[in-house]
């Protein structure tokens, strides 16, 4: 495993759609292994690929209630909406308030290749739908109504 460095806005990889993997194999097991040594070494709850400049449809999440790893995730059930504060590994000091579902099902592959199905709601459901935007070129900057620069506390 290796901490990898984790791309800042500005960098194309972060605005491009990501490729969906074809194949789990063992690149795709130390790419999730070394994403999860990032994000937590930075501190994060959640970490997309294309934040470590791999352009592949992978995420991985951690909000506390144990490690959560999805290849080719995909929501396929949300309800309700809520406003709530998010920050970004890739915009260092920079908050915002964004709206996002308060509830959210996704569905995607695990490192083994198996069908999963996470549900969640609050931090998690927030965590999901942020890390997939992530898989479709999207940054929290571009849906957040408030920004805020500092603690975000």
């Amino acid at each position: 495993m290796a901490v990898r460095e984790i791309v800042k806005a500005g960098d194309k990889v972060l605005k491009a759609t990501a490729t969906p993997v074809t194949r789990i194999d063992k690149r795709i097991r130390q790419l999730l292994d070394d994403m999860v040594q990032t994000m937590h070494a930075a501190d994060g709850v959640g970490l997309a690929a294309p934040q470590v400049g791999v352009s592949l449809r992978v995420i991985v999440i951690d909000v506390g209630d144990g490690l959560i790893e999805l290849i080719n995730p995909a929501i396929t059930e949300s309800e309700g909406c809520e406003n709530g504060r998010e920050g970004c590994l890739s915009v260092p000091g920079v908050y915002g308030e964004v709206e996002r579902f308060a509830k959210v099902t996704v569905e995607g592959l695990d490192r083994s290749g198996r069908k999963i199905r996470v549900s969640g709601s609050g931090l998690l459901a927030r965590a999901l739908q942020h890390e997939i935007d992530h898989l479709e070129g999207v940054l929290f900057i571009e849906k957040a109504t408030t920004i805020y620069k500092g603690q975000g506390e």
